[in-house]
Order: C-alpha cells, then sequence, then structure tokens
C-alpha cells in the first residue's frame, strides 16, 4: 500500500542515470586524427610561401595580397583542427558539437570538390603536358595509360581526404553514445548548447565569413555586382559592408532572432542573383588586371582549362545556391516571440 510520504520520495527521486557505452578512446583517437590533419594543413603555409618565390623568379608573380588569403585559410584550418582535435582528447561539449558541424561542411564541400576534380583535372593535365610538350619536343608525350593512372591516384586521395575521413568523423561524433560521454565527463553547460546545431552551423558561417572580407579589403578587394567586377575603392568598400553584415547576421542567428533570418534569406538571394549575372557577363581578367597581376600570370590562367571554362565560379554559384536552401531548411528553428495576454489595468485607487 501506497503511502502519501512514500508517493511523494518517488516523486523526488532523481531519474535513473542513462546507459552509455564510454566512447573516451574513440574520442582520443578521432581527437589525434584531427591533431594530425591539422598539422598537415599547416604545411600548406609554406608551400604557398615557396610557389610565390618560384613564380616571382620566373617572372609570373602575382601582387602580394593575393597570397595572404590562402595563407590565412590554411592556418585557421590548421588551428581550427588542432583545437577541436584537443577538445575531443579532452572530451568537451564544445568539441564533439564543432566537430559534427565541421564534418557535415566538410563533407558537403568534398564531394562537390572530389567531382569538381574528377571533371577538370584530366584536360588541365593534357593542357599542361601539351604546353611543356611545345617548350621541349624532346620531352615527348605521355602514354594515355600513365596519365590515367596518375589521375587516378590523384583523385582517390583527395578523396580521402575530402570525403572519407569527414564521414568517418561525422558517423563517429553523431553517436549517442558519444554524446552521453561527453555530457558526463563535461557536465557544464557550454556556448555551443545555447543553439541548435544547424543554427549554429550557419551562424559560425557568416562568423567566418566576417574576418574573410575584412582581410579582402586591404588584399585582393574583389566584388561581383550585378555584372560587373569591383576593385579596388569600390571593392573594398563592398568587402567591408559584406563583413558588417555578416557580422551581425551571425549574432542574429545564434540568438534566434527570426528577423535576422529574414534578412540573411535575402541577402544570399540577392548575392545569388548578383553572381550568376556577374559571372555570366562580366571579365575576370580585367578585374585581375586592375588588381595589378602581371600579363604573364593572365595569360597562363586564361590558358587553363579550369579558368576558361568558369567551372571554379559556377561551383562558388552552387554553393551559394545550396546554402540558401539549407537557410530555408533551419527556418523551423525560429520563431515569432508571443507576447503575454494583457490582463486587467490595475486601478489607481
Amino acid at each position: 500500500m501506497n503511502t502519501p510520504l512514500s508517493h511523494a520520495a518517488s516523486q523526488s527521486a532523481p531519474p535513473a542515470p542513462v546507459a552509455y557505452r564510454d566512447r573516451s578512446g574513440g574520442l582520443l583517437a578521432f581527437g589525434i586524427v584531427q591533431i594530425v590533419v591539422g598539422g598537415l594543413a599547416s604545411l600548406g603555409i609554406p608551400l604557398i610561401l615557396l610557389g610565390a618565390l618560384l613564380s616571382r623568379r620566373v617572372g609570373v608573380g602575382t601582387p602580394p595580397g593575393s597570397y595572404m588569403l590562402p595563407i590565412v585559410s590554411y592556418g585557421f584550418a590548421a588551428a581550427v583542427l588542432i583545437t577541436l582535435g584537443v577538445g575531443s582528447i579532452r572530451a568537451r561539449r564544445w568539441g564533439r558539437a564543432l566537430t559534427l558541424i565541421l564534418s557535415w561542411a566538410w563533407l558537403f564541400i568534398g564531394i562537390m570538390m572530389t567531382v569538381f576534380l574528377t571533371a577538370v583535372l584530366p584536360a588541365t593535365f593534357v593542357t599542361a603536358f601539351r604546353k611543356a610538350g611545345a617548350v621541349n619536343p624532346n620531352t615527348g608525350a605521355m602514354p594515355t595509360g600513365v596519365l590515367a593512372v596518375i589521375l587516378t591516384l590523384i583523385i582517390v586521395v583527395f578523396s580521402i581526404f575530402l570525403v572519407v575521413l569527414p564521414f568517418a568523423l561525422l558517423l563517429f561524433y553523431r553517436k549517442k553514445d558519444v554524446e552521453e560521454t561527453v555530457k558526463h565527463k563535461d557536465p557544464v553547460e557550454r556556448w555551443t548548447d545555447r543553439c541548435p546545431l544547424p543554427v549554429l552551423a550557419a551562424s559560425l558561417l557568416f562568423a567566418w565569413a566576417c574576418p574573410y572580407y575584412l582581410m579582402m579589403s586591404f588584399t585582393t578587394p574583389l566584388i561581383p555586382f550585378f555584372g560587373r567586377y569591383l576593385t579596388g575603392l569600390p571593392g573594398a568598400i563592398g568587402c567591408l559592408l559584406f563583413a558588417a553584415l555578416d557580422a551581425y547576421l551571425a549574432y542574429s542567428l545564434f540568438h534566434l532572432k527570426l528577423p535576422g533570418w529574414w534578412l540573411a534569406l535575402a541577402a544570399l538571394t540577392v548575392r545569388t542573383v548578383s553572381a550568376v549575372v556577374t559571372y555570366a557577363r562580366g571579365d575576370l581578367l580585367q578585374a585581375y588586371s586592375r588588381m595589378g597581376w602581371k600579363d604573364a600570370q593572365l595569360q597562363m590562367m586564361s590558358e587553363n582549362p579550369m579558368f576558361r571554362s568558369h567551372l571554379i565560379l559556377w561551383w562558388s554559384v552552387g554553393f551559394l545556391v545550396a546554402f540558401l536552401g539549407y537557410m530555408l531548411w533551419i527556418k523551423r528553428y525560429f520563431h515569432l516571440p508571443t507576447n503575454p495576454v494583457a490582463g486587467p489595468v490595475p486601478s489607481a485607487t
């Protein structure tokens, strides 16, 4: 027979702990993997500097500012991967959350890049070897079978880093056992817990774009604007405006502000339309020429099949369209604030 006292005790008893398999070993292993990949990413910095030095020696160097963005990008990627690796090893909530976001973005971009490389690498290699044969006839043509093997190996290596690795990270970190492990070892609420992960991903993307546009404003000011490319002072002003807008959108989305979502949707729509019109009508080589690129470098770009086909430009449009669809999908997390029902006005007496 249940007494009121026993009933109250049962009501106040804490819930039973959730049974889960401890994944600390996996967090350690995948954390080390991320640190190693971050170290490999950092190797891109000296390679870019070496390429810049060699290109200047042969007289086809580009303006120094054009090297800043890739150098900072490799440094940022290395810092993020190493930091998330440490967070995984220490079983931090933010480490798991941010690794999940990174894995999804990495996998999506990796698939697009693998398809892109598969489409353009054969033509690029054929053009390069044809040009090398024209310069030195003694070189001889490379057998088709050897070229096919080289291309296959390159695509396989890129696929491992661009598709297989982020897919493995995604499969592991999305497990319920991993989530429970980090909650148990890191019971304190973290800033990544205050926003749904899909919205946090969009917020972080806008937050990343802010310093990117700030750097572009004084290194390579170039903005597509409805049929033409803005360079120089107009391009720098456009970059600064984009940086300010993206900073506001990152803040608004993180705090689940519905007006911020609407503004982000409108801004992405305008950017997509502007990019499509500009890529179809604008002259990118002329824009690079206005930024100080030498004729030899422009000639090399014009002969590159990847540049001549505008695949890189249209790849960026595809990303904008996909991100626009993603913003429409996360609308479910934004709600209008509900106003409380007004009560009777108290009397003055």
